[in-house]
């Protein structure tokens, strides 16, 4: 064998011995592992986070870690750190509050990963609250009633349709009154007269004239004319339209038959329809704007005259009637306009984003941030809604960050019912997940597996467990709630035993009764 083959059978030998050991450091390695890191995926780049476990105090913030769960699957809690089993993210610690309230603490960058987002609590006044449909109609304040004050003949009647638009001063006709004519020779007569007793008889003939019906422009034109004025014209005192025509041509009319009715278009009704759960807030004087299908780029500002006594029973909205200013008279009777309500006068709100509220029907919560990723349920009253926003009565102080996105999941059970139970009742054993002795398990269908104890307290077991196909789980490190009589004697961690338990409605698992797994029979509760 010469030197080149032997050289080359050198090399190959190195490079065999080389895959050989890899393959023997991989094996060595993976055989290394821990169950429970194998069971769902710990993350295990950082030492200090993987040494931690329940109990302990995460040197990041000072506080003891009570569990890790997945926000997305709360009701499960695992006593140490990893990936979710659910999903691809890692595992969330719920640490222990010295308040004893049901705060969470979320890691920034499972925070980022959940989009929670969060916004500022500010004071100020709500925009226009309400906006409803409404009608333009007369206003009936600016009616004016023209009737005749004495017997006569309607000799020309000069307004001859209804809704005719009008001047004031306009003629709308003229009668003829032959009562007058007595009553205003009578006057001339006396005014002819010479002595002390014309003065009287002329106050007496002028009082006649006026009993007859005569207006004082009347009654002057006959003084400064020294003429007979049998006729009389009737003119509109308003600028409006006709509404109603009561004389013709021809017409005997008597003392206080209607001749005209005039309305004056210098300001306009609105009769808008509020829903009745949206009127009580409204208040005569009210300032409001329109705008009119008719007249698009003209707003139009007004006020709110009256909330009428009347409710529609097919629609259950109010009638609420709005005085707006007409003064081009381009609001007509009928018309549809837009009514937009301002704000009731009054101090400035405590204002939230209204998606930031969680309503359960007896109560509304904000979560609200408390630095650190820290996230606290805190009851508020609520107020008006408008334009996205909601009045805070109390529960909340300018300046405070509230969650407007992702606060379904912030809460350790992602359950509303168990973060108002925890913030009525909260308990060291509750927040640890740990079922006091004594207490019934919760109502539901019982499962069973077979697994490993990793760790036993008086509250609670830590079982590495196969998958449990009855409850959907795959296999992984679970800490059940001790039994109703209490956890069992006589068993350690290390321990293969065989398990039954049962879930409540937020998913907390609570032990029904544990034996060994080597055995038909062992301890039982």
């Amino acid at each position: 064998m010469n030197k080149t083959t032997i050289a080359r059978t050198v090399a190959g030998l190195m490079v065999v011995a080389s895959v050989g050991a890899a393959y023997y450091l991989g094996q060595h390695q993976g055989r290394q592992q821990s169950p429970a890191s194998a069971s769902f995926g710990r993350d295990t780049s950082g030492a200090s986070g993987a040494a931690l476990k329940a109990g302990d105090i995460d040197p990041k913030t000072g506080k003891r870690i009570l569990y890790w769960h997945d926000p997305m699957v709360p009701g499960q809690r695992f006593d140490k750190p990893g990936k979710s089993p659910y999903m691809d993210m890692p595992l969330s610690p719920v640490y222990e509050e010295a308040s004893g309230g049901a705060a969470v603490t979320i890691d920034s960058r499972v925070t980022q990963n959940l989009g929670i987002r969060t916004a500022e609590v500010k004071t100020g006044r709500l925009e226009a609250a309400l906006q409803v449909p409404g009608n333009v109609a007369i206003n009936e304040r600016g009616i004016e009633v023209l009737q005749a004050r004495t017997s006569g003949f309607v000799e020309h009647a000069y307004a001859r349709t209804t809704l005719d638009p009008v001047r004031k001063g306009q003629a709308l006709a003229q009668i003829y009154a032959p009562e007058w004519v007595a009553a205003q020779e009578e006057y001339l007569a006396v005014s002819r007269m010479d002595g002390s007793l014309q003065r009287d008889l002329r106050e007496a003939a002028i009082a006649r004239m006026r009993q007859v019906g005569m207006t004082e422009s009347h009654i002057r034109l006959v003084q400064s004319t020294g003429k007979l004025q049998p006729r009389l014209t009737i003119t509109s005192s308003v600028d409006g339209i006709v509404t109603e025509i009561g004389a013709r041509d021809g017409m005997t009319v008597s003392p206080g038959t209607t001749l005209f009715r005039i309305a004056s278009l210098a300001t306009v009704w609105v009769i808008a329809e509020v829903p009745e759960s949206q009127a009580a807030p409204l208040r005569p004087g009210q300032t409001v704007s329109a705008t009119a299908a008719a007249l698009p780029g003209h707003p139009l500002s007004g006020k709110v005259d009256a909330i009428l006594p009347d409710i529609s029973a097919g629609t259950r909205t109010v009638k609420v009637r709005i005085e707006l200013q007409n003064k081009a008279r381009q609001l007509l009777p009928g018309m549809f306009v837009s009514v937009r309500f301002d704000a009731a006068p009054g101090p400035d709100r405590v204002l939230v984003p209204t998606e930031a509220l969680i309503r359960t029907g007896t109560r509304t919560i904000a979560m609200v941030a408390s630095g650190q990723g820290g996230f606290s349920p805190v009851e508020v009253k609520t107020g008006a809604a408008a334009g996205g926003q909601t009045e805070v009565i109390e529960g909340l102080k300018a300046g405070q960050k509230v969650v407007v996105s992702g606060q379904f999941l912030i809460d350790s059970e992602a359950s509303l019912r168990g973060t108002t139970q925890r913030m009525t009742a909260p308990t060291a054993a509750s927040a640890a997940g740990a079922s006091a002795p004594g207490t019934a398990a919760a109502p539901g269908p019982e499962h069973q597996g077979v697994g490993r104890i990793e760790a036993l307290t008086e509250q609670s077991m830590t079982i590495s467990h196969g998958a449990i196909p009855s409850a959907q789980w795959g296999a992984m490190t679970m800490e059940f709630g001790a039994p109703p009589a209490g956890m069992p004697k006589g068993f350690k961690p290390g321990d293969r035993v065989r398990f039954r338990f049962r879930l409540d409605s937020d998913g907390v698992a609570t032990l029904s009764a544990v034996e060994t797994a080597d055995a038909t029979a062992g301890a039982k509760p």
